[in-house]
């Protein structure tokens, strides 16, 4: 293995040097990386764990790039697998939207993206000719990764269910892209994050569903019947109008909860990653840093969902909690899916499986972050108005 570099040369190069290969597809993604190394590089005080960690994240990243454009050039039927009619689910951080999207998936007629599917979309070398029964090897990669996540920040665990053999968020499929949000969660990236916030999120969107097709097709040799994808990520919330341009019939669920309850939690699990590759992590950098970007996408949504309310469904957190079926039996009627008999019982056996208080209890205070809950309603106040003021007032 390289000694880790976190220059664009090096990273570059050590992915060809793994896979033999040198065809990365749509050279768009070479100026967010290169301004994420940099970022890096100069702005996020990494540890030699946090450098060895970054090179090997981006690397990986590589590696799986020039894995999919391999399968693709081997097998382009994949570029005709149809992304039909997806559901997907949008919301604040921490308002319910993993319970909601691993509930929806327990329901096999939905594809889902599984954690190790996120992490690896391409099969390791040789798997394509293994027996029918063999264990993705991907999956013991993932497992391993969680474990050291795990082992490197106990906390983690209160604030975000891992697990690698469950639905996870596309979001890490966009990182394949460099474009995604993840590395500002796992460390301080200024110059990156103000880079993306100016950037087109589009060639994001293309390498998502580029890869979506891939995975489809493997659940499809795998002998998945499923023809619709249920989806989840709060990233999409700052960039509707690219994820309708790649998913024009998409279907959209946004679960809401006032920001005062959501936003602390989210500065929370990114201090959790944050210890992972830095000795030094300024708590109030992060809750500045995430509450001024949450606004804005918030903003961005309230603007692009404007022509397109037909295509969302509201989900309110406390209706969810409270019964969570009968949010499942809008959702339904909404995306325009029958709900069987099955499909309910196996939500339910999933509920009562995965229940929160099996986790350790996620602690936290606002102050620790630099927030009031003044503060915090100021500014979120286009959010709270547009969504939540009127039930404020009705309760």
């Amino acid at each position: 293995m390289a000694d880790p570099s976190l220059e664009l040369e090096a990273v570059l190069a050590e992915a060809t040097r793994r896979t033999g290969l040198d065809d990365f597809g749509d050279p768009a993604f070479l100026a967010p990386l290169e301004r994420l190394l940099h970022s890096l590089r100069e702005e996020a005080g990494l540890n030699a764990t946090g450098v060895a960690m970054q090179f090997e994240r981006n690397v990986g990243l590589l590696v799986s790039r020039l894995r999919t454009e391999d399968a693709y050039r081997r097998h382009p039927e994949i570029a005709d697998e149809p992304l039909e009619r997806p559901l997907v689910i949008v919301g604040l951080a921490r308002t319910g939207t993993t319970m909601l999207h691993r509930m929806l998936a327990s329901d096999r007629r939905w594809l889902a993206l599984l954690w190790y599917e996120s992490r690896n979309p391409a099969p390791f070398p040789g798997y394509e000719e293994a027996a029918p029964d063999a264990k993705d090897p991907r999956i013991a990669d993932a497992e391993a990764e969680v474990a050291a996540m795990l082992e490197g920040s106990p906390d983690l665990i209160a604030a975000h269910p891992m697990d690698a053999h469950a639905p996870d968020e596309e979001i890490m499929l966009i990182e394949h892209a460099f474009t995604s949000w993840n590395p500002e969660a796992f460390c301080r990236v200024p110059g990156y994050a103000a880079y993306l916030d100016a950037t087109d999120a589009t060639p994001g969107y293309r390498t998502m569903t580029r890869l979506l097709r891939f995975l489809q097709w493997q659940k499809r040799r795998r002998g998945e019947s499923a023809k619709r994808w249920v989806l989840k990520a709060p990233y999409h919330l700052a960039h509707l109008d690219a994820l309708f341009s790649v998913l024009p019939d998409a279907r959209v669920v946004m679960t809401h909860r006032d920001p005062v309850d959501t936003v602390p939690s989210l500065a929370s699990l990114v201090k959790t990653l944050r210890v992972l590759g830095s000795d030094t992590v300024d708590p109030h950098e992060i809750g500045a840093h995430w509450a001024a970007k949450w606004a804005r996408a918030l903003e961005r949504m309230i603007a692009a969902r404007a022509s397109r309310e037909h295509r969302f469904l509201d989900v309110y957190y406390d209706e969810l909690v409270a019964d969570p079926m009968d949010q499942v039996r809008r959702i339904y009627a909404h995306a325009d899916q029958p709900l069987t008999p099955e499909a309910e019982a196996g939500m339910r056996e999933w509920a009562v499986e995965n229940e929160r208080d099996r986790r350790p209890l996620h602690a936290y205070t606002l102050e620790e972050f630099g927030y009031t809950r003044e503060g915090l309603r100021a500014e979120f106040s286009a959010y709270w108005e547009r969504f939540l003021a009127s039930r404020a007032k009705g309760g």
